[in-house]
């Protein structure tokens, strides 16, 4: 039997800037391929996700700041899904969407307006 051949995945620094307190980064180094969404609650970090990150809803909307390139392009699914979003703008993307590939710098934009936040 051989050994296998294990590789570690690289890891990318993903920066969130939030509404509540947007002059303070948190910056997280996070695991190629894991979703914005995925990271923050990894981290303890709150993004609404109502549909349970399926691209189901629009709940997990953030705006992308720099690092476009780091994630996959917009699917046909996403955008309709992003047709819902509050403060829609052409860097929003759904969180449970985009899978990290490089440095990443979002925005959190006010989450107040879902029930229960």
């Amino acid at each position: 039997m051989s050994p296998v051949d294990f590789q570690e995945k690289p890891y990318h620094r993903l920066t969130i800037y939030r509404h509540e307190n947007p002059e303070t980064p948190i910056i997280l180094d996070v695991e190629e391929g894991t979703s914005i969404l995925n990271a923050l609650l990894e981290n303890a970090i709150h993004l609404q996700h109502n549909c349970g990150g399926v691209c189901a809803c629009s709940t997990c909307h953030v705006i992308i700041k720099q690092g476009m390139e780091h994630i996959p392009e917009l699917s046909d699914e996403e955008e309709e899904q992003l047709d819902e979003a509050v403060g829609l703008t052409l860097d929003s993307r759904l969180g449970c969407q985009c899978k990290i590939y490089g440095p990443v710098t979002v925005y959190i934009p006010d989450q107040s307006i879902y029930l229960g936040h």
